[in-house]
């Protein structure tokens, strides 16, 4: 069965270095990074004459949920032609919204694939620690703001995702350390390679 896999955290959990260290590791898969849709983005702001804000409330009211319909839509055709989609976002909202969760179990279904959510899990002051070391300008706000938006960040593991009896649709990547990441990549992939 084919699978779309979602690597979702907070922001600076390391969630591009494990998917694409996932993305290599595994077979027939294909590689989407919301990030990539940044560039349009930028452009929707400066042809609204509005400043570059990701955490503005225009990113929220005009920007936000359609880079994520786009990375989804682009997801769900790449399955016409794969069998394992990754895609690299941290879908803080969207997981913990079991209706949209649904929904994308049943677009799922009908490409006769499945969900598959790898969770991120990274200490805050990791987090904080990299978003500084990337030094990009999405993190600018952020850093000089950050008790205010760690505040808003939710880095609780998203267990309704979880069913019991099914062994890969909620996997923990934990990631504060090397010890961590390396164990956790090889039991993830181990998992993965079995079904």
């Amino acid at each position: 069965m084919k699978r779309l896999i979602l690597v979702t955290s907070p922001p600076a959990s390391g969630k591009t270095y494990i998917s694409k260290q996932l993305s290599k590791t595994l077979k027939h898969v294909v590689y989407l990074d919301k990030d990539t849709l940044i560039t349009l983005s930028k452009q929707i702001f400066k042809a609204a004459n509005e400043p570059y804000d990701r955490s503005s409330k225009f990113f929220e009211e005009n920007i936000r949920d359609y880079e994520y319909e786009t990375i989804v839509a682009l997801a769900l055709e790449a399955l016409e032609y794969d069998d394992i989609v990754l895609i690299n976002a941290p879908f803080t909202e969207e997981i913990r919204d079991l209706n949209y969760i649904n929904n994308l179990r049943t677009m799922l279904k009908e490409k006769n694939a499945r969900l598959v959510v790898v969770w991120v899990e990274t200490s805050i002051e990791v987090c904080k620690q990299r978003m500084i070391a990337r030094n990009s300008d999405r993190d600018t706000w952020k850093l000089a703001h950050w008790d205010e938006y760690i505040a808003d960040c939710d880095f609780r593991i998203p267990t309704s995702l979880d069913d019991p009896k099914i062994i890969d649709d909620l996997l923990i990547f934990k990631n504060s350390s090397d010890q961590e990441y390396n164990e956790s990549l090889k039991k993830i992939v181990e998992i993965l390679e079995k079904e």
